[in-house]
């Protein structure tokens, strides 16, 4: 394998384990080591850590810190 390949997987921890789930990726990288980007796509989807997931997460706690908000302000409501 490529050394800026190896190095690239080595400081990458999320690709490193979706190689090891998916070993397949290694012979990709040996006959196409231009297939990096994907790799590195495929492992942020696996891991839920591209933009869409991170936006999805982030809108979901939004959405309960005014659940939140909204339940405390109905017991101070009907408290007084």
């Amino acid at each position: 394998m490529r050394q800026n390949i190896y190095a690239f997987i080595e400081e990458n921890e999320d690709v490193r384990n979706y190689l090891r789930i998916q070993p397949i990726w290694y012979k990709k990288l040996m006959r196409n080591p231009q297939h990096l980007d994907q790799l590195e796509t495929e492992a942020k989807y696996f891991f839920k850590k591209s933009i869409p997931h991170r936006v999805s997460k982030f809108s979901e706690g939004v959405q309960v810190a005014s659940m939140m908000l909204h339940m405390f302000q109905a017991m101070n409501n009907s408290g007084s």
